[in-house]
């Protein structure tokens, strides 16, 4: 508890808070209700042979099926309504292949899953040294995607024949008994399959999940750069032109007339202006009066 309690205060679990952990703890997840709705699963079916001799009648047959689905294995007796004979009769069909195809997808997948969690923790360096862990992780992500499609569909199409070999009207085309005359060949109970449903609807949410996460370990490799546009940078807006700044580019000022040392306003009349003979008046600043006198 005391180094969980370290890890999290060092931040070592801030990877779940990225896309990249995040989604892969959900594949963890999702991988075992996949391997486990169909790997544990038992179903049965109940069916009754009424014969014209009462005696000879058998109205509880339980038929039972599991993981791996090899039906062509799995029989049960059924009077043969000929005193106490009994016909045995065998389901049809073998969905092996695509129920374990599927399972050993899931339970890989899990135990990737469970490993990559792990080096995202604890060897987060080590992962993206040389950019080879992001490398090897896409191409095991992408195989993954891959074999889960293939697996799911497979998987899909198996369930179909598990539902029609198990099927009791389907069953009974197969017993010869049930084509006597006056021989009366009844279901009592059907199988439930929503357990194997659900494994496939697992099955095609570990594909989304995995192709889903492609995208945020591609970006891990690096190699999404040169398909990222970056906005094109704006200039710089320039500067608002002040009060002083208009004053000081007027023509005539600042140069003429300055203020003084005291803070007064102080003309420059370092120009004395005189009036011309003519009446003109040339710039400068006025005479003093005694001048004047």
């Amino acid at each position: 508890m005391e180094v969980v309690n370290q890890l999290v205060a060092v931040g070592q679990f801030r990877v779940f808070k990225e896309p990249l952990g995040f989604v892969k703890l959900l594949e963890w997840f999702f991988s075992i209700f996949a391997f486990a709705t169909c790997g544990s699963y038992t179903g049965e079916f109940t069916l009754s042979v009424e014969c014209p001799n009462k005696n000879e009648s058998d109205l509880d047959i339980d038929v039972q099926f599991s993981y791996p689905f090899r039906l062509h294995q799995v029989y049960f007796d059924a009077p043969a309504c000929k005193g106490t004979e009994q016909e045995k009769v065998f389901l049809i069909g073998d969905c092996s292949s695509s129920a374990e195809f599927f399972v050993t997808v899931a339970v890989f997948a899990f135990l990737y899953s469970l490993a990559a969690i792990v080096v995202y923790i604890f060897m987060q360096d080590k992962y993206r040294e040389n950019n080879k862990g992001p490398m090897i992780d896409f191409v095991v992500t992408a195989v993954f995607t891959f074999i889960w499609l293939v697996s799911s569909c497979a998987w899909a199409k198996g369930l179909s024949d598990v539902k029609a070999a198990t099927d009791p009207d389907n069953v009974f085309k197969g017993m010869g008994v049930c084509e006597k005359k006056g021989v009366k060949c009844e279901e009592i109970r059907e199988p439930v399959t929503s357990g194997l449903n659900t494994s496939v609807v697992f099955g095609f949410l570990n594909l989304v999940l995995w192709l889903g996460n492609m995208w945020f370990v591609f970006k891990e490799t690096g190699w999404s750069a040169p398909f990222i546009k970056y906005p094109p940078a704006q200039e710089k807006p320039p500067a608002p032109e002040t009060y002083a700044d208009s004053y000081n580019q007027a023509p005539g000022y600042g140069q003429q007339d300055t203020y003084g040392q005291q803070g007064g306003y102080q003309p420059d009349y370092s120009q004395q202006g005189e009036y011309g003979q003519q009446g003109g008046y040339v710039q400068g600043g006025p005479t003093s009066f005694a001048n004047q006198m």
